[in-house]
């Protein structure tokens, strides 16, 4: 960590430092959009003899194409059809097995249903369309599922022992979705933002927007979010805005309307603060998308204001790669950064009403 870089970020990171009761009048922003009821309309399959997707056989394009349809049959998202399809490949590679595991000697089928009479009879979990519909009939069930991370919300259904076991089937879920499905769409830069995921590299939209070193302390330095552009904080409201599926005007988290209690979100050094009047949970372990909150004098931070970024990458020797904006000294300073950072350097991790803490 720079102390000196760090130091920067947080101290002209401050707009109400600077312009108290000005700025909060430039945060009267138009009302807030409502989070996305659900990403994207359902979507039909397209699949034939001569449909091929590489590296996936026949058969599990069938039993694939079975689970989307099941899922569109009941008006399930798009999103929704690829956490179908994503549990699916981590509970039995697409295929109908005729037989269970260790803990679970009694599943069987796609989705490895167990024998306990919430997921029909041996005849019904062997099915493909029967059982995917229970499948999905029970995602549904789960309040709030289109905003969690897809492995959180397959695993409110499956209750695997790994709430994270099914992260790594997410990209092949999405493409078999994408290549069976009957019209083109796209996650990206759509209301089907997903929590967890903190983006491709620097897409902060306002990177070439004048600083308020630039113009001064005005509204031509303040982006949509109501924070000056191109700071810490900003970069990081951007990410909330985008990973809760909000990407464009009017955003629904913007600085003077985060807190319930009607104070602005403000500075790094009352972001922790404005998690905890939101009533988002917080904790200790990385997960991507978390933003990072470093108190004052905390990991080299200003003594006086902190500093914020957000978690891009958890790795397995406890680091993690944290991105984010004016976190290097001038004149590198107020542009997009990445740095490798040990997991127990930062004062907290605030999270996603939905991100769960991995214990």
């Amino acid at each position: 960590m720079q102390r000196k870089s760090l130091g920067l970020v947080a101290l002209i990171a401050v707009p109400g430092l600077f312009l108290g009761l000005i700025f909060t009048m430039l945060l009267l922003l138009a009302p807030a959009k409502p989070a996305a009821a659900d990403c994207g309309p359902a979507v039909s399959v397209v699949i034939d003899g001569n449909t091929k997707v590489e590296g996936y056989t026949e058969e599990q394009l069938k039993n694939a194409a079975a689970i989307m349809g099941a899922g569109k049959a009941l008006d399930l998202s798009v999103k929704g059809q690829m956490i179908s399809v994503m549990v699916s490949l981590g509970e039995s590679g697409l295929r109908v097995l005729d037989h269970g595991d260790g803990p679970g000697p009694d599943s069987r089928g796609l989705f490895q249903q167990r024998d306990n009479g919430a997921w029909g009879s041996y005849a019904d979990r062997m099915n493909p369309t029967t059982s995917a519909t229970n499948f999905v009939k029970a995602l549904q069930a789960v309040p709030g599922w289109e905003l969690l991370e897809p492995t959180i919300a397959g695993n409110k259904v499956q209750r695997n022992a790994d709430p994270y076991h099914y992260q790594k089937y997410w990209p092949g879920a999405v493409k078999l979705v994408q290549a069976l499905s009957n019209s083109k769409f796209s996650l990206e830069g759509s209301d089907c933002a997903i929590p967890g995921q903190s983006g491709a590299g620097d897409d902060y939209p306002w990177k070439k927007a004048p600083t308020w070193l630039q113009v001064g302390a005005n509204a031509a330095s303040t982006s949509p979010l109501g924070m000056y552009n191109r700071e810490c904080v900003d970069f990081a409201l951007w990410r909330v805005n985008q990973q809760m599926g909000s990407t464009s005007a009017p955003f629904k988290f913007l600085n003077g309307s985060f807190r319930p209690d009607g104070q602005g979100l403000g500075s790094a050094l009352t972001w922790k603060s404005g998690w905890d009047a939101k009533g988002w949970p917080t904790g200790s372990v990385p997960r991507v998308g978390a933003v990072v909150w470093y108190a004052p004098g905390a990991g080299g931070a200003d003594p006086n204001f902190g500093h914020v970024a957000v978690v891009k990458e958890v790795k397995d020797n406890g680091t993690y790669v944290e991105e984010g904006y004016n976190g290097n000294p001038p004149p590198d300073d107020h542009n997009y950064y990445t740095r490798t950072v040990s997991s127990n350097v930062p004062s907290a991790f605030l999270y996603l009403p939905t991100q769960e803490e991995k214990k």
